[in-house]
């Protein structure tokens, strides 16, 4: 094991500009969390798990906040980009570090462009027709530039969009409840837990699997650490109070979604809330795919960028080549790794492959948050001269727990192509461990 705590780099020349609030730091990680996988996602929880969607809901919520906790004290101990990749490089070496590093990349860019391909799909045509090709270049260039303008203007338009996300759901909220209150929907749908086959256990530990991607997200946040003016004091705050605005939003708007739509009407549409919207009437549908369109592009910015810093983190630590370092004079933001993360999601969109590959993110993800809890126990013997928050070992052991228990849930199909991702990474990783061999962290 490698140990130690890097210096200070805030005045070196590749150092990120310090510029993020606690309240910034709060919308960016809940425009993360309140992303476009809630409009989708309501009508598959309701598929496995019933009418009672808040169940596996409020289980996801519990899962996620133990890995958030891990995530917490590890942030304000290492305050600097790189993320994951950074603090299971510490705790178990290059290797390990960097296959941390390369999933938790893969799935950023691969959700970027799963992101762009759905921006210029069904929604936008609502509004006028495009080639899809033509789109998704143009958006993806424009979120690039966005992002390398300066993390301020990037995390600001995140506060807009995020403000327009929590208003389409709460309208959502508003409309389940004036079709209870007029008599059309069915408040005992919300008690209705299990599936075909499955007990109310097994269907709520099932929905849960799909109701936790629903909240990924925090841990891009971790990400823009060097980029914030005090972490020690803001990511405590804005990371747990953005997961529990989050779940109670969700848990809001699940409860809204079935009790004024049928489970089956739910299960078998692309856009569940939509079906609330209808169900209600009086609401232009285009409306909700406006705003389902900036959903979908603010979650591909909020991802976009965090696939860009922990990039240059995995290429300052030597995981990564060191063009990848490479900073705007003026505005301090990664060009070079902002240009190369966006020309893979582009890439991927482009070869028609995203839908097959975006079903192993929750994989890889699993797979990060492992390593991650794993870490925090293994480097409470690396003492650094800051103070610093510190999860209970008890909630770092169930988070690590929780990821295995998850994973046994995930498809054999899956997996399978969650493996190759990995044996990718695992040979990259062992290349990196060689080459870096020796050298401190």
């Amino acid at each position: 094991m490698t140990t130690g705590t890097p210096p200070e780099t805030s005045d070196a020349p590749t150092a990120l500009k310090k510029a993020l609030s606690t309240p910034l730091l709060y919308f960016f990680i809940l425009g993360d969390i309140l992303g476009a996988g809630v409009y989708v996602l309501v009508g598959q929880i309701a598929g496995a798990s019933g009418g009672a969607v808040w169940v596996p809901l409020i289980v996801a919520l519990c899962l996620a906040m133990l890995t958030a906790a891990s995530y917490v004290e590890l942030v304000t101990k290492y305050p600097r980009a790189g993320g994951a990749c950074h603090y299971v490089n510490l705790a178990f070496g290059p290797f390990a570090g960097f296959l941390a590093g390369f999933c938790m990349l893969a799935a950023g860019v691969v959700a970027v462009g799963a992101l762009a391909r759905g921006f210029g799909g069904d929604y936008l045509s609502e509004f006028v027709s495009l080639p899809t090709l033509l789109v998704t270049t143009v958006f993806l260039a424009a979120l690039g530039l966005l992002n390398a303008r300066g993390i301020r203007e990037s995390t600001r338009a995140n506060v807009a969009a995020t403000v327009i996300e929590v208003g389409g759901l709460l309208l959502v909220i508003g409309l389940g409840a004036w079709i209870v209150l007029r008599g059309d929907g069915d408040m005992s749908r919300l008690t209705d837990l299990g599936a075909p086959g499955e007990g109310p256990a097994a269907a709520a530990l099932s929905g849960a699997v799909l109701a936790y991607y629903s909240f990924v997200g925090f841990e891009t946040s971790v990400n823009v650490a060097e980029e914030t003016l005090d972490p020690r004091h803001s990511y405590p705050r804005a990371l747990f109070g953005a997961l529990i605005t989050a779940g109670v939003v969700y848990l809001l708007v699940g409860a809204a979604a079935a009790a004024s739509v049928s489970t089956e009407r739910l299960a078998g549409s692309d856009g569940p809330l939509l079906e609330v919207v209808r169900a209600a009437g009086g609401v232009p549908s285009q409306l909700f795919s406006a705003i389902a369109l900036v959903a979908v592009a603010n979650g591909a910015l909020l991802t976009g960028i965090m696939s860009s810093r922990l990039a240059y983190g995995m290429a300052r630590d030597g995981l990564l080549p060191r063009f990848l370092t490479r900073v705007l004079p003026g505005r301090r933001t990664p060009w070079a790794s902002i240009a190369a993360t966006t020309a893979l999601s582009l890439l991927l969109a482009m070869t028609g492959d995203v839908a097959t590959l975006a079903s192993t993110l929750v994989l890889l993800l699993l797979v990060v948050f492992f390593l991650v809890n794993t870490s925090v126990l293994v480097l409470r013997r690396d003492a650094v001269p800051r103070d610093h928050f510190r999860t209970p070992t008890a909630v770092a052991l169930a988070g690590a727990a929780s990821c295995v228990v998850l994973a046994t849930q995930i498809e054999r199909e899956v997996w399978l192509r969650g493996a190759a991702v990995i044996a990718v990474g695992a040979v990259l990783g062992i290349v990196a461990a060689v080459r870096l061999r020796g050298r401190p962290v």
